[in-house]
């Protein structure tokens, strides 16, 4: 069976939820944020800088070579590199705070990238899977239309995204009540979610499991070691490079799963790796967070120690 050619059953009112649950976590997300957060670009603009370029060109760029050096199938290739254009997930600012990061500057990192990602994901998404020379087929034979993937793009994610940012201005004590249970529930939501698509498409998943697994678990490692890397050689201080690390190694895979379905047909490869994605980047990132964290604790007592 040719991944390339298998269609994950997904009906349409399925679909419709899981568009809910979207805008539910960028509702979330603009719930925490402040329009004062945007000062970013202006407070620390070096930062934001390497937080684009990581995101924008790098992640990109590296994924096209790691589906090159992995030799992986169209459908499974364009699926990567589809995460690699999505913005970032919301458990960004979570797991930042769980290693000790900065993070104030994921939250700005955050709010800035998921504006700017309304654009660019669509134009993204054409520009490297157009370069990519198998899976530059699918897209030519599903004529994806960056400017329809633009308006869904910001009815999924620029409208609530906007909605909350309002909300947050004009009535900050409602936001900040109900900030933290929107965000849980369409986090819980959308793992739940997943787990369901995969669990639907069983027998698929089965099939593939150990390429996807291999190919998703380089990709993490890949896109955490982008975000540590241009934050080590940009010069941003230990709680900065965390922040950075998680911004550009946890994306929003949920999305990218919604795009598979709307404009891709359910594309048993894509549609694999985006929800393979969405539940291995939460497990990565706990694991690294919590690892982080305790060995920032044990240099900081160790340096405690020496001082005494």
């Amino acid at each position: 069976m040719n991944i390339d050619e298998v269609v994950l059953n997904f009906s349409p009112g399925s679909m419709t939820a899981l568009n809910v649950v979207i805008g539910l976590i960028m509702l979330g997300i603009a719930l925490d944020t402040a329009p004062s957060d945007f000062a970013v670009v202006r407070r620390a603009p070096r930062a934001m800088l390497l937080a684009l370029v990581a995101q924008l060109v790098l992640l990109p760029a590296v994924t096209f070579g790691l589906t090159l050096a992995l030799d992986l199938q169209a459908s499974l290739a364009l699926g990567l590199i589809l995460v690699a254009c999505c913005p970032p997930g919301n458990v960004s600012q979570v797991l930042t705070y769980r290693a000790g990061g900065n993070v104030a500057l994921s939250v700005s990192f955050t709010a800035v990238a998921n504006v700017v990602y309304i654009v660019a994901m669509p134009l993204s998404i054409a520009f490297w899977g157009g370069l990519h020379p198998t899976a530059s087929a699918i897209l030519t034979e599903v004529s994806l239309d960056p400017l329809e993937v633009l308006r869904d793009v910001a009815l999924v994610i620029g409208l609530p995204f906007a909605v909350g940012v309002g909300v947050r201005a004009r009535w900050p004590r409602l936001a900040a009540r109900v900030q933290r249970p929107v965000r849980w529930f369409s986090l819980l939501a959308l793992v739940g979610f997943i787990v369901a698509a995969l669990a639907g498409n069983f027998s698929v998943f089965v099939a593939y499991i150990g390429v996807v697994a291999l190919a998703v678990f380089c990709h993490e490692a890949v896109a955490l070691g982008v975000g540590y890397g241009v934050g080590r050689l940009g010069g941003l201080g230990p709680r900065e490079v965390k922040a950075l690390t998680f911004e550009t190694g946890i994306r929003n895979a949920g999305l990218g799963l919604g795009l598979v379905f709307a404009f891709f047909g359910g594309l048993g490869g894509m549609a694999v790796v985006a929800g393979w994605w969405g539940i291995w980047d939460i497990i990565a990132g706990l694991a690294l967070a919590t690892a982080w964290a305790r060995w920032s604790r044990s240099r900081a007592g160790d340096r405690s120690e020496a001082a005494a």
